[in-house]
């Protein structure tokens, strides 16, 4: 379908999940993942203000958006945060996003 990518997320435990993501909605990672009932703590709703959708990227080929300063500063704060490191809740997707693998932090 035109209007949907997919996406490989694994979970904490190792299993890959692969999702199909509707673009019309314009949904986040985070948003997706929740649908899909995963592991993703995602206290604060989306709101960018706990770190708990931290994930990490896992194909260099994809472009996402750059970070922006509050996602940065929450980032920087994580003991486990990578350079791949990112919250799914300010990953809007998009359909150049599609075949994007992302692995789910650790609590």
């Amino acid at each position: 379908m035109e209007n949907e990518i997919t996406i490989t997320v694994i979970d904490q435990s190792g299993t890959a999940h692969t999702l199909l993501c509707p673009l019309e909605m314009g949904l986040t990672l985070k948003d997706i993942c929740k649908a899909y009932e995963l592991p993703m703590e995602a206290m604060c709703g989306g709101m960018a203000m706990c770190a708990t959708c931290h994930c990490f990227i896992l194909c260099e080929t994809i472009h996402l958006p750059e970070k922006n300063d509050i996602e940065e500063a929450l980032l920087s704060e994580l003991f486990t945060s990578k350079a791949t490191s990112r919250l799914a809740c300010q990953i809007h997707l998009t359909a150049q996003m599609d075949d994007l693998s992302v692995k789910i932090a650790a609590d």
